[in-house]
Parts: structure tokens; C-alpha cells; sequence
């Protein structure tokens, strides 16, 4: 089994493996900065899940900064009949490709459930 951990940043959840690439709202950093994400909700390594209340102490998953940019752009149009309101505006939401690199857990600091596999 490979490790694992479910980690949340910008207000969504993501699953990270070591080597893996993710595209999460933006975060502070230039290309080729470490950043480290301490908000794990599920840690798995050898199979022994441990689930966070509400996040699992300890748990840390270093990433790299790979790319920043802005994502396409979408229209939002309102309109509403009969009253002559119509308004066009446009959206480009930011975001931060990263690589992660690592996933540890610190045992001295650990606070959480242990979930059974089965």
C-alpha cells in the first residue's frame, strides 16, 4: 500500500501522494518555493488509517511550487426579464500547481483516531 494523506487547502480537500501533482487555489510562494500544508484530515501509511478531529496533529505534506497562473475564464451573465437588467462580467480564478514531495508524520505530536481497515 502506498501512503497517503487527505489534506485540505482553499477551502477544498485533496488526496496526496508522494510525486504527485495537484492544482489548489492559489497559495503565497514563488516558482521553486517549498511549501508545507499542516491541515491533514486522513494520514495512511502501511495501511493504518488515522482520521483527524479535526485534523491529525502531526501530520505534515511538503510540496513545491511548480507553477502560478490563472485558470480560463468564464462568463457570468444575469439577466432578468421584463426589467431591462442584464450584467456581464467575466472570471478567472488563480491557482497554484504544486508537486508533493514528502509526507511525514511527527509521532511525538500525534492526536488522533485509529480507523480499523476492514
Amino acid at each position: 500500500m502506498t501512503d497517503y494523506a487527505i489534506v485540505q487547502t482553499g477551502g477544498k480537500q485533496y488526496r496526496a501522494n508522494p510525486g504527485d501533482t495537484l492544482r489548489v487555489e492559489r497559495l503565497t510562494g514563488d516558482v521553486g518555493d517549498a511549501v508545507e500544508l499542516d491541515d491533514v484530515v486522513l494520514f495512511c501509511r502501511d495501511g493504518d488509517v488515522m482520521l483527524g478531529k479535526p485534523t491529525v496533529l502531526g501530520a505534515r505534506v511538503k510540496a513545491e511550487i511548480i507553477d502560478q497562473g490563472r485558470g480560463k475564464k468564464i462568463i457570468v451573465f444575469k439577466y432578468k426579464a421584463k426589467t431591462r437588467y442584464r450584467k456581464k462580467q467575466g472570471h478567472r480564478q488563480l491557482y497554484t500547481d504544486i508537486r508533493i514531495t514528502e509526507i511525514s508524520l511527527d509521532r511525538r505530536r500525534t492526536r488522533g483516531r485509529k480507523v480499523d481497515g476492514s
